[in-house]
């Protein structure tokens, strides 16, 4: 037995849930749409590039659901899983959480984007534990706020030092599925890592260190 650890967004599905999620709020009509797509272009460039101010994107991103009652929200998620999840989810990554399942491998989720958008789907794949930007919540509602660190580049291995701490878990034999370039720090920390359907900064990455390269499409 041993952790796998699986990127969600281009790894487990074939897209980027955070900036779904900002595609979701613009088709509801629950955002300015010109002012809040063009952020959210911009925000989705920069983190492609690597160089995403991850406060301010999610300080922006969380903005929407703050002060807003648990229960719409929880509405809006089910109508986003609907819409823009469903479509993009992959048979072959399923199998492959499957596949680690079945060795009774500890299953988790990391991920830059918030818990709020990202937890229903890591469920969708039957994984429980998920590691993700956290948003604050006060009086049971989001402030629009990060509590805690937020789960980025090298936030990543913090987080996930943090929760081997708690759990007891332990990198030996572990597994780390990722596309992007942002995680290279994690990657390096893994018994095992492994690269998926990858950008083109991690592919080069990953060829200088013999690293295996897969795709779930």
């Amino acid at each position: 037995m041993a952790l796998a650890i699986f990127d969600l967004d281009n790894t487990l599905i074939s897209g980027d849930s955070d900036y779904l999620w900002g595609k979701f709020l613009i088709k509801q009509g629950l955002v300015d749409a010109e002012n809040f797509e063009q952020q959210n272009e911009q925000f989705y460039e920069d983190y492609k590039k690597g160089s995403l101010d991850i406060m301010a994107y999610q300080r922006f991103s969380l903005a929407p659901i703050a002060n807003r009652p648990m229960e719409e929200l929880d509405a809006w998620h089910r109508q986003f899983m609907e819409d823009f999840i469903q479509p993009i989810y992959l048979e072959k990554a399923q199998a492959l959480v499957n596949s680690h399942r079945d060795k009774g491998d500890t299953l988790l989720v990391i991920t830059a984007t918030n818990s709020f958008v990202t937890r229903p789907i890591a469920k969708l794949y039957g994984i429980e534990n998920l590691l993700g930007t956290d948003p604050e919540v006060k009086d049971g509602v989001f402030t629009g706020e990060v509590d805690g660190i937020p789960t980025f580049q090298h936030g990543k291995v913090e987080r996930l030092n943090m929760w081997l701490k708690e759990t007891g878990e332990n990198l030996e034999n572990s597994h780390f599925y990722s596309d992007s370039h942002n995680d290279i720090p994690l990657l390096e920390e893994v018994s095992f890592p492994i690269v998926v359907d990858a950008d083109e900064q991690l592919l080069a990455h990953a060829q200088k260190k013999d690293w295996p390269i897969i795709s779930l499409r």
